[in-house]
């Protein structure tokens, strides 16, 4: 493995020059909040009017950046981070209000009962059991009037075909209607990013470094996986014990057979980044910190708190898709976590931005995480998803941080000091939750690490996102050097 890193460093050096991307440059800020929280009318947030009304919204604030979290179909627990596709696209996303207007299912079809119109959490349930009958009708008008002759499908088919074969053949049964349901998700995204590009608006997505097992990528690549002859994971992925948890993290996923996606020269990879580039203007891995070295639980484990730390070959991996991109990586390292001298060097050897969270900041004036050591060259949040709103993480912050907050930060409501601090921030990017912006309390947060059920069914509420909200907060923009790029 060090020779691997010592060869591919002496490439980038030579010929490849690894740059910053465009948007990494510029003095932006943005709002993270996933698609599933928007207030759309079906109990669940999809991309339909309530997505276009956020967008505008969202402009209007004097934002150039919109962070969603990962956009692939749910798995366990409704978590986005244990998709069974690293390529398709979530089919609760799907608009009925959108496949409406194109004529596919009528308003009265559509319309939907008041529970779930005026549900405030998401109901993965309910909205599955409303939605996807309505999409099967959808699906067999459009059939009927040939939409599968029609040169939209057929290019979207042959556009897709690498990944779309594969999650067909997972799905196994009525490939043809959940190729509709696909290529109607790709038909509404981008003209979802159209909308927010023509307002100044650029989406951020996530793509988590690990793949579940029960995945159509493990079923259609098992060799890229260290997988057992039965198909069984022979180690498992997990972080130690942490903040988070006194047992550590056991996410359960099968580690990576590097050597043989060097061998294939990162296929799968730079396929994987290529989609997600095409849905997104720059895109997060989650755990970078794995690029480099990777935390092995053995099989059958209960709890993380025994493992050990495996070298990754993040660096042949990033130096590959830097000669894919042509220099220009457009990925955001959340290089959060067991962040060694090491991830660093690998994180800007290929100018890749770093994460800065302010809730981590006050344990020290000395710390990195403070608003006036950060680099041009990250994005700053409060926190992220994983952590309390910032208004929780006060009830529960020290004393003597509490102190350090308030002589840096100034007074007033919390949640307001600390958006005035991050949009001061050096760094370029500067991204706070919707919760935040909100100054909303635990119990809006959106996941709790560590425990399996309750997560990622915030919803934002309808009428929050008001034009006076967006004109203070885009005077906010301006007075920190932050107003929307066009």
């Amino acid at each position: 493995m060090a020779r691997v890193a010592r060869t591919t460093s002496t490439l980038i050096k030579a010929s490849l020059s690894p740059r910053e991307h465009p948007l990494v440059a510029s003095r932006l800020g943005g709002v993270l909040m996933h698609v599933t929280s928007l207030p759309s009318a079906h109990g669940i947030g999809d991309l339909g009017p309530a997505a276009y009304a956020y967008v505008d919204w969202v402009a209007a604030a004097g934002f150039s950046l919109w962070q969603m979290l990962p956009i692939g179909p749910v798995g366990y627990g409704e978590s986005p981070y244990g998709s069974s596709s690293s390529f398709a696209i979530e089919p609760l996303l799907l608009s009925l209000d959108v496949l409406a207007a194109d004529g596919l299912l009528t308003r009265a079809e559509v319309a939907p009962p008041a529970a779930l119109a005026a549900a405030t959490r998401v109901n993965f349930v309910a909205a599955r059991k409303f939605k996807l009958p309505l999409y099967q009708k959808a699906f067999e008008r459009w059939h009927a009037r040939g939409g599968a002759q029609k040169p939209a499908y057929l290019a979207f088919r042959k556009r897709t075909r690498l990944w779309l074969t594969d999650w067909l053949a997972f799905l196994g049964e009525r490939a043809e209607y959940h190729a509709f349901v696909q290529f109607a998700l790709d038909v509404q995204w981008r003209m979802l990013r159209e909308h927010a590009a023509s307002r100044g608006v650029r989406f951020i997505g996530d793509v988590p470094i690990f793949v579940i097992r029960d995945s159509a990528d493990c079923m259609a690549h098992p060799r890229l996986f260290r997988l057992d002859a039965k198909g069984r994971p022979e180690v498992l992925t997990g972080v130690p014990p942490d903040c988070f948890s006194t047992e550590g993290q056991l996410w359960g996923h099968p580690h990576y057979r590097w050597s043989e996606h060097a061998r294939t020269k990162f296929a799968w990879w730079t396929q994987r980044i290529d989609v997600a580039c095409e849905r997104f203007d720059l895109v997060r891995i989650d755990h970078f910190v794995g690029l480099h070295h990777a935390y092995e639980v053995r099989a059958g484990a209960k709890n993380a708190k025994r493992g050990v730390w495996k070298p990754a070959a993040g660096r042949a991996l990033l130096e590959a898709l830097a000669g894919h991109f042509k220099g220009a990586l457009p990925l955001i390292a959340e290089d959060l976590g067991a962040c060694t001298p090491e991830v660093v060097a690998l994180r800007d050897d290929f100018k890749l931005p770093g994460m800065r969270l302010l809730q981590n900041a006050f344990w020290s004036g000395r710390s990195g995480d403070m608003p006036h050591h950060h680099p041009q060259r990250c994005v700053a949040y409060p926190g992220t998803h994983d952590n309390d709103t910032t208004s929780g993480w006060w009830k529960t912050t020290p004393a003597a941080q509490r102190k350090r907050f308030r002589a840096y930060a100034g007074g007033g409501l919390v949640h307001e000091a600390m958006l005035r601090i991050l949009w001061a921030s050096g760094a370029n990017l500067a991204i706070a939750s919707m919760q935040d912006l909100l100054g909303l309390g635990t119990a809006h947060r959106m996941n709790v690490p560590g425990i399996a059920e309750g997560n990622w069914t915030w919803r934002m509420p309808a009428r929050a996102c008001t034009r006076q909200f967006a004109l203070s907060i885009a005077a906010q923009m301006e007075a920190s050097g932050r107003a929307r790029q066009s």
